[in-house]
């Protein structure tokens, strides 16, 4: 296996993230928008729009946090993790089952995306550590996951349903589950410990 490091998105990763998601942004013209965007935005931009609106955010990330964590082999982006403050996250306010007593220090970690043959080789956990490292550097106290659950019957969860991650990935980078939750999916927390933020450069 080739070499893989983790690393913040960059203002010139654009195209090489395009290359990983594929036609398709990812999963149906989303572009990791989805969490981003109120519902009938995300719907509108479908595709063109949501392409758009992505590059966008990762072109500025060198005035602002970046949008989150690119794992790279060489020059080929192979995995994607979304993560960045919960407040940038607005469809996340239109989800009483996901509604916590988050604060402005509070980060969300909301999307994976690993090119299908470098699933199954640990990629998910050295994303999440990236994106914790990010979160800190950022002066983020708090992270958010929110892992798809489990099938009640046992077994495993297609690669397509599991794009938020698993338990056991939160479980494995020191999260834990609430114990009361507004609803029947999981939310995952991590207590950061206080840093100075990165400034962004003027």
């Amino acid at each position: 296996m080739r070499r893989v490091s983790v690393r913040p998105v960059e203002p010139g990763d654009f195209g090489r993230i395009a290359a990983l998601f594929g036609e398709r942004g990812a999963c149906g013209g989303c572009w990791c928008m989805a969490w981003r965007l109120e519902r009938a935005a995300w719907e509108h931009g479908r595709g063109a729009g949501n392409r758009a609106r992505f590059a966008r955010l990762v072109r500025a990330s060198d005035r602002r946090a970046p949008p989150g964590v690119v794992a790279l082999a060489g020059a080929e982006a192979v995995g994607w993790c979304s993560a960045g403050p919960r407040a940038e996250f607005v469809a996340l306010a239109t989800k009483r089952a996901l509604a916590t007593e988050w604060d402005e220090r509070t980060w969300s970690v909301t999307c994976f995306f690993i090119a299908k043959d470098w699933r199954g080789r640990g990629l998910g956990r050295a994303l999440l550590a990236g994106a914790l490292r990010l979160a800190r550097a950022h002066g983020a106290t708090r992270v958010e996951g929110y892992p798809a659950p489990l099938p009640k019957t046992g077994g495993t969860l297609p690669a397509v349903f599991a794009w938020t991650g698993l338990p056991s990935l939160f479980d494995a980078a020191g999260f834990a589950p609430l114990e009361k939750t507004p609803g029947k999916r999981p939310i995952y927390v991590k207590r950061l410990a206080r840093s100075r933020p990165v400034r962004a450069p003027r």
